[in-house]
């Protein structure tokens, strides 16, 4: 069967939406590519190309031939030196208008100083064509391809401000006494080149979560062999390996601990602020800083299939997509220009029609196209998002897509599968009944020792958390449905329901009986303990809360959120645990093809629901869902079918996830707000003669600035949990 693949590019020299679009439609009709997506705030195009299609240099090409260019992937030495070179042109570009401006100050102030028309145009001169030289090549690209941007703007409206002063200077020389726009010119093109080094290095802010956490691999690994240790590329281990990391190293691979003790920084990873601590067993994931003990470590995951490039890959695709509010300001900017310009010869003709001089017709003309500006409309979105859901896996929630940003907020319902999500899904002891209870216990874990039964894991667990010697054990058998029974130290144990001790003889005492009761009135599971014949006590068995859980619930409530829980426990179980964390509306006992089905109903009547689970019989409800939450350490299945990801298993991280989701379509919106009403505002009020062209190309700059800086402040963002 045939499969698709994707090539990502990095691009160079897009400054507004209309050249995002021409990229993407210079992409897009390339024989081969099924679906292209351009990114103005990363620079990035991702193309999806058919088996047999057009390989990265065929892509690279049409992407030259809109007019831009490629950044090779070992390009970004040579591209250091970039930001330097911008850096000199803006300088020099300052330097050059500073005396234009004090010139046009000291006229505005009736003082006697000022430059003669020769010299603003010796001034002006470098600046528009040397400083502004990307402004030409830009507008001369996108002429070419028909898709006019924000450098035609730029380029005609200075072009016409230096060529009209030009022009008064060549025929009257410094005997010009009307008005010279040489400041203006040179003030947007300055202007606009600081706008543009702002707006780069806010960029480079808002991708630098991504950044982050792709710089968490290590290059190399010391693998153990049978000469001892060995540095090896990282590309060439492969599960199994095993592998050395000493302290204050970063794993490799996602790993199995086989031998040693540590304290884990996952922070970078996951979220989780404190050191975790791993012993033989425990799973390490790649990119996580060892704490103080070498550990020994058998590789499980490694490359593309890393919990590290799991999450870049999410966190990607969150960031590369479109939103649908983002097609509509795309097709709005791909007219925007082709507007603008037919504004500015009517701005020019109606001021010399209504008897407004020569000067005024052009200085309105002038200030409509240089204010004019597409390229807040195009960060408006993807700056928001990008710096989003880099907060957020920062914070260990990881976004699916763009839609999930755009759903998340108008959800009212979450539905909590119990197991796994609010309780910790594996049964813990919580109280043992009668009796020399570290005695029960020993006996009972004896007997139990090397099961597999959840319950025996639970009493082995406790004993070793005790710390107490356990005796072996004799003539174990499992009573399928009713406990197992053996011989420890020459005595008959049982350990199991009421129906094995009555069918071992042995008698429930009344205050015994009494005591379970009362636990399992709870929720919690009484496993009874018999000893040669008599019932010396019980073991109260269950699936503890997580911390935090309540918490979760009470924030969601506190947000006018609607919280339920499905559970396949019995009725008495569910209510126990949905009583604990505040939870008033419980459907249980519901097995896991109902859950789907449940999920739904709640959409018929109208509820937007939020599905939070972590198991394989959770996928279908996360899917059902508006917005499936898979809680880390879940199935991988609940993950696919996941809109949200959380990377460790708190259930405040649920209210976090819709915290974040809000915040970033709330920039969203205040973004297109801004970007519309600084040209809603500013083309009225320009057209009019209200605004000079220095000012109007101040404001140009100050858009794009605002908008990506207005993204930016969602770096500030912190999760509650």
């Amino acid at each position: 069967m045939s499969t698709t693949s994707t090539v990502r590019l990095d691009i160079t020299g897009m400054t507004c939406a209309a050249c995002a679009t021409r990229v993407e439609r210079a992409l897009s009709r390339t024989p081969g590519v099924q679906k292209a997506t351009v990114n103005l705030a990363l620079e990035r195009a991702d193309i999806a190309v058919a088996p047999d299609g057009p390989d990265r240099a065929l892509l690279a090409e049409a992407v030259r031939g809109a007019g831009y260019e490629v950044r090779a992937p070992a390009a970004d030495t040579e591209d250091e030196a970039r930001p330097w070179i911008e850096t000199a042109t803006l300088a020099a570009a300052i330097l050059l208008t500073l005396p234009l401006v004090l010139n046009m100050v000291a006229m505005t102030l009736g003082l006697p100083w000022h430059l003669s028309p020769t010299t603003e145009l010796i001034l002006a001169t470098p600046v528009q064509f040397w400083a502004g030289a990307r402004f030409y090549r830009g507008a001369w690209a996108s002429l070419r391809h028909r898709t006019p941007g924000m450098d035609v703007l730029v380029a005609l409206g200075t072009s016409a401000a230096w060529g009209y002063s030009a022009v008064q200077v060549a025929l009257h020389g410094d005997a010009m006494m009307g008005h010279l726009y040489f400041e203006a010119a040179a003030v947007v093109i300055t202007l606009v080149l600081l706008g543009k080094r702002l707006e780069a290095r806010a960029k480079r802010g808002a991708g630098a979560a991504l950044r982050a956490l792709m710089a968490l691999r290590p290059e190399t690994a010391r693998v153990l062999t049978a000469d001892g240790p060995v540095e090896r590329p990282v590309a060439d281990l492969a599960p199994g390996d095993r592998i050395l990391v000493r302290p204050g190293e970063r794993f490799p691979v996602d790993a199995r601990v086989e031998a040693g003790e540590s304290e884990v920084d996952e922070s970078l990873v996951t979220g989780e602020s404190l050191p975790v601590a791993k012993r033989p067993g425990d799973t390490v994931a790649a990119g996580a800083l060892n704490g103080t003990g070498a550990l020994t470590l058998e590789a499980t995951a490694v490359g593309e299939d890393s919990t590290i490039a799991r999450i870049v890959r999410l966190v990607e695709a969150a960031q590369s997509g479109k939103a649908p509010i983002q097609k509509a300001v795309d097709r709005i900017s791909a007219v925007f220009v082709p507007i603008v310009l037919v504004l500015a010869v009517l701005t020019f003709a109606g001021w010399l029609v209504a008897g407004g001089s020569l000067d005024q017709a052009l200085g309105a003309a002038v200030a409509v196209l240089v204010i004019a500006c597409p390229c807040a409309m195009g960060l408006a979105t993807p700056a928001a998002i990008v710096t989003g859901t880099g907060a957020a896996a920062r914070a260990g929630i990881l976004i699916r897509d763009i839609e999930t940003i755009e759903r998340a907020p108008r959800i009212d319902t979450v539905v909590f599968d119990k197991t796994g999500t609010l309780t910790e899904g594996r049964p813990a002891v919580t109280e043992v009944i009668g009796g020399d209870a570290d005695a029960l216990l020993a006996l009972a874990a004896a007997v139990q020792a090397g099961s597999e039964h959840p319950l025996a894991r639970a009493v082995e667990a406790e004993a070793a958390r005790r710390g107490l010697a356990v005796p072996a054990a004799s003539g174990v058998a499992a009573r399928p449905g009713r406990g197992v029974v053996g011989t420890v130290d020459g005595k008959s144990v049982a350990i199991g329901n009421a129906a094995l001790m009555q069918e071992a003889g042995a008698v429930l005492p009344e205050a015994l009986a009494q005591a379970i009761g009362a636990h399992e009135a709870e929720g919690r599971t009484a496993m009874l303990v018999a000893i040669g014949g008599e019932v010396r006590g019980a073991i109260a068995v269950a699936d503890l809360l997580k911390p935090g859980a309540a918490e979760a619930v009470a924030r969601l409530a506190a947000s006018g959120i609607g919280v339920r829980m499905l559970s396949g426990d019995a009725r008495a179980v569910a209510d126990s645990v949905a009583g604990q964390v505040g939870i008033t509306a419980v459907d249980a006992p519901v097995r896991p093809e109902e859950k789907a089905g449940t999920v739904a109903r709640l959409r018929a009547g109208g509820a937007r629901v939020a599905m939070v689970g972590d198991g394989i019989n959770d996928a279908p409800a996360l899917a059902e869902a508006d917005l499936g939450i898979a809680m880390g350490g879940g199935a991988d299945v609940a993950l696919e079918a996941a809109a949200i990801t959380l990377m460790r298993p708190d259930p405040r991280l649920v209210a976090d996830a819709l915290a974040i989701s809000r915040a970033t379509w709330n920039k969203v919106r205040q973004n297109l707000f801004w970007a519309f009403a600084y040209n809603v505002i500013g083309l009225p009020l320009a057209a009019l003669g209200l605004l000079n062209p220095a000012i109007a190309g101040a404001a140009m700059a100050l858009s794009s600035i605002s908008v990506v800086a207005n993204a930016l402040l969602l770096r500030r963002w912190r999760p509650r949990a």
